[in-house]
């Protein structure tokens, strides 16, 4: 038995959670992969997995080996990383994570000039709005907006994450005009769907406490995009971050409103955009130009603000 390989394929099989996604991963065959697991349980005398048609469930001997095995190939990971990258070229599969809409607006128009800058890197791009695990997916880098969770991930701010309120000049002319924000109250605002509540909140740009305001409209949507076309055509207005409406704020198709305060579709901590990756001893050079890159290509401030 190749023990190194058996180990890999059982610690993979645990975080994603079934033999034939191991075994897609790493290009072995099924039989392979269960041949592996099958060989550690003979020479450690022990049931590693619970074995149901729906999913893999460790034994305490499993969950005993799992826990040391993951931690010797994250030792031996950070020992080659530690050795190879002192004068490597980043090179290897990157796999990133990216919410759609920011994804095909902010990353993957610069991923020509990444690629032609690193041509020894493959890309694996993953375009969601779900959180997905990066760990147990294999992700190496996963761009996150909003207020980071509590986690053991290593966080890099690349960007504020600013949203205004907007709308159609041809709305704006029809409806009463904006001064403060409880003249919201008489206008149809177009919601997210996955916001916790139906209120927005605000507080003054020179400072001062977060106040909350219940909104109503005719429209609400699980998707921005959806939201930012619907503001385009008229149909109220919406709550939307910039790197989203700042093309159509500079040419006119969009204008904020109420913009001397500061507005947020949930109360808490700081928002950004961030970079997150796996804790590691050593980050992998592709790891570290790739963050860099896209740092770099946002800019301080990012190119998408309106001014």
């Amino acid at each position: 038995m190749d023990y190194f390989a058996a180990m890999k394929s059982f610690t993979r099989a645990v975080e994603l959670g079934s033999f034939s996604k191991a075994a897609e991963e790493s290009g072995m065959k099924v039989s392979t992969v269960s041949r592996y697991i099958g060989a550690l349980e003979a020479d450690l005398g022990a049931t590693l997995f619970n074995r149901t048609t729906r999913r893999l469930h460790l034994t305490e001997a499993g969950r005993t080996f799992y826990d040391r095995a993951a931690q010797i190939l994250a030792d031996l990971e950070d020992a080659r990383n530690a050795t190879s990258s002192l004068n490597a070229q980043p090179r290897g599969l990157l796999r990133i994570n990216i919410p759609g809409a920011f994804g095909r607006l902010h990353i993957m128009p610069h991923m020509k000039d990444f690629l032609a800058q690193h041509p020894e890197i493959r890309l694996d791009a993953t375009l969601t709005d779900a959180t997905v695990d990066v760990i147990a997916t294999g992700t190496d880098v996963a761009i996150r907006i909003g207020t980071l969770a509590e986690s053991s991930l290593i966080a890099r701010r690349l960007a504020p994450h600013t949203r205004l309120l907007v709308a159609s000049p041809g709305y704006l002319a029809t409806y009463p005009a904006l001064e403060e924000p409880e003249d919201l109250r008489g206008h149809e605002c177009l919601a997210f769907a996955l916001q916790p509540t139906n209120s927005w909140y605000y507080r003054p740009r020179q400072g001062g406490e977060m106040a909350e305001m219940s909104v109503n409209g005719h429209l609400r949507a699980n998707d921005s995009d959806t939201l930012h076309q619907a503001a385009l055509n008229g149909l109220g207005i919406a709550l939307l971050p910039t790197w989203l409406v700042g093309p159509d704020l500079r040419a006119g198709k969009l204008r904020a409103v109420l913009t001397g305060w500061d507005w947020f579709i949930a109360p808490g901590p700081e928002r950004a955009i961030w970079a997150v990756y796996p804790p590691k001893k050593v980050v992998p050079p592709k790891t570290k130009v790739f963050i860099n890159f896209i740092a770099e290509r946002f800019g301080t401030p990012p190119y998408w603000e309106p001014s």
